[in-house]
């Protein structure tokens, strides 16, 4: 499987932008699509963009026009550029890998989490 390390959140104001980062590592060549996720206190964790291996990428109706996923695939690095922030934007935001491995020679789907990096949107 893979490990994720989230970077970049902050105290943004209102209107302000933003720039994550989710470094990853390990078995980089499993991974199918990489995701960004956030979950606001009190809230259920929800999906936001993701990335798949052809490079092809989708955006939570939420964020569309606002919201950017990219990659680096020589640093293996993801990112999710953040501009014209919201109050309600505020959010711890989760990367995360989905991809199948193999053991023993059968595929093992996963999905793993970084731990998150908290995002405030001040009014």
């Amino acid at each position: 499987q893979v490990q994720l390390v989230e970077s970049g959140g902050g105290l943004v104001q209102s209107g302000g932008s933003l720039r994550l980062s989710c470094a990853a590592s390990g078995r980089i060549a499993s991974i199918n699509t990489m995701e960004w996720y956030r979950q606001a206190p009190g809230k259920e964790r929800v999906l936001v963009a993701h990335i798949t291996r052809d490079g092809s990428k989708n955006l939570a109706d939420s964020v569309k026009g606002r919201f950017t996923i990219s990659r680096d695939n020589i640093k293996k690095l993801v990112y999710l550029q953040m501009n014209s922030l919201r109050p309600e934007d505020t959010a711890v935001y989760f990367c995360a890998a989905e991809g199948i491995d193999f053991q023993d020679d059968s595929p093992v789907a996963y999905r793993s989490w970084g731990q998150g990096t908290q995002v405030t949107v001040s009014s």
